[in-house]
């Protein structure tokens, strides 16, 4: 069997890690070991913090509903409100909610007296 010689894909594998990389600092940018143990890191991190950032964004959207229910009545509470809504079958989720009390605060005002 020929010899075969892996000059040419370490150097290949080499400069794709360290082009990856470019912007890391110390000798994470600069060491291949380092460089590769940066990445995969990166990776993990990438990976469940995009799961992490669904759940930021639902915390967000409660707090501006639970904002907007505030500036209507101080009696009204997220919780009560969200159960309320469950009760009553409206299947208008808390994103699109979240938006209403934002950006427009009248007709979040009509759904709320709809729902009471």
């Amino acid at each position: 069997m020929s010899r075969v010689k892996k000059g040419v894909h370490a150097l290949k594998t080499r400069r794709n890690i360290l082009k990856q990389v470019k912007g890391y600092r110390f000798r994470r940018s600069k060491t291949e070991r380092n460089a590769y143990e940066a990445i995969s890191h990166a990776g993990a991190y990438a990976f469940a913090h995009r799961r992490d950032k669904k759940g930021d964004f639902r915390r967000l959207w409660n707090v501006k509903i639970n904002a907007a229910l505030r500036a209507i009545d101080e009696k009204h509470s997220y919780s009560k409100f969200m159960g309320t809504v469950k009760k009553a079958g409206i299947a208008l989720d808390r994103k699109a909610m979240a938006t209403l009390a934002e950006f427009h605060p009248e007709t979040f005002k009509r759904f709320v007296s709809q729902v009471k």
